[in-house]
């Protein structure tokens, strides 16, 4: 059963409502069009999801406080960011329902505000003197970039193997939600090792929410977006990879044609699909996905028995059980 997001955030309620107000400031510019659009954006906002790490990780450890505030936005401002900036490299005109910035207001006005999202997050940080969340958090970022850059390099050649699968997630999504869980940890416990434990605990759930995510292209849920979108941009994910390589040379030949130069045909993307689920590949990358989760939760429960740590294993449920 599907977890509900209001009973997972019960313990951090009001901080979430602080929150949101704290982000709305942290986003405003004197720049009427600037100021419009980030209007725009913090009235589409999703599940929060980055945020709820941030403030479940530091309310395990301790209690929450301005720092913890600040850790948050930072994390919302260079999420944002990046996601602007990924509409405008995708060519997507909708994002959680609602039309992308770059279907709105063009690509050059959308580049320019995931650039002032960014600055606003690094200037958060030097304002309020958190040196130690900007150094996680921009570690993060790079490491973001370097999985995304790979990733395109690896869709020309289409010869991506699992580990550099693993390397590539690894870089491009779970970092950064290990980086809001560290952030949340630092602003309210000193010890390093501490610090390390949560962050890779959310490295490990991040490692699963993105194997979930890319399950999500082979149609096994209703999620209101294409199936089979990873396969036309020529991304080769877990189960098409686990799938080639229980395949035998002409099968994989053909699947590989198929990706390389008929992945607008809707037939033949079909074709890619029903191909890694005849050969378990979505059976596999479950499997994977689990390993991943059950990792982060026998770390969890190396941590204090309390309210918070109850809401992340509840929150650790929702992401990889989710339905979109």
């Amino acid at each position: 059963m599907t977890r509900k997001l209001e009973s997972i955030k019960s313990p951090i309620e009001a901080e979430m409502k602080e929150f949101e107000r704290r982000f709305r400031d942290a986003m405003k510019s004197k720049v009427a069009l600037l100021d419009r659009i980030t209007y725009y954006i913090t009235h589409r906002k999703g599940k929060q999801i980055r945020p709820m790490f941030v403030f479940l990780s530091a309310k395990l450890l301790g209690e929450i406080n301005d720092s913890t505030f600040t850790a948050a936005s930072m994390v919302e401002l260079l999420h944002t960011a990046t996601l602007v900036h990924d509409d405008v490299v995708d060519g997507a005109e909708k994002r959680r329902g609602f039309f992308s910035i770059n279907a709105i207001w063009k690509n050059k006005i959308a580049v320019l505000v995931g650039d002032y999202l960014f600055s606003k997050g690094l200037l958060l940080a030097l304002d309020n003197n958190e040196h130690q969340l900007l150094q996680i958090l921009s570690d993060a970022v790079r490491k973001m970039s370097e999985g995304e850059l790979q990733q395109i390099a690896k869709a020309r050649r289409l010869d991506i193997e699992e580990a550099v699968y693993y390397e590539i997630i690894e870089k491009k999504t779970a970092s950064f939600l290990a980086a809001a869980c560290a952030v949340g940890a630092a602003s309210v416990d000193q010890d390093q090792s501490v610090i390390d434990r949560v962050w890779q605990f959310g490295q490990d759930i991040g490692m699963a929410f993105q194997i979930k995510d890319d399950l999500f292209d082979y149609g096994e849920w209703h999620i209101g977006k294409p199936v089979g979108i990873d396969i036309k941009e020529k991304k080769l994910t877990l189960p098409l990879i686990y799938a080639l390589q229980h395949a035998t040379r002409s099968e994989r030949r053909r699947i590989i044609y198929n990706v390389k130069n008929e992945n607008h045909k809707a037939k033949k993307v079909k074709e890619v699909i029903d191909f890694a689920k005849e050969k378990g590949g979505l059976a596999y990358a479950t499997r994977k996905m689990e390993e991943y989760r059950d990792r982060a939760i026998i770390l969890l429960n190396t941590f204090p028995d309390n309210k918070a740590r109850e809401s992340l294993l509840e929150l650790i449920h929702f992401v990889t059980e989710r339905k979109k």
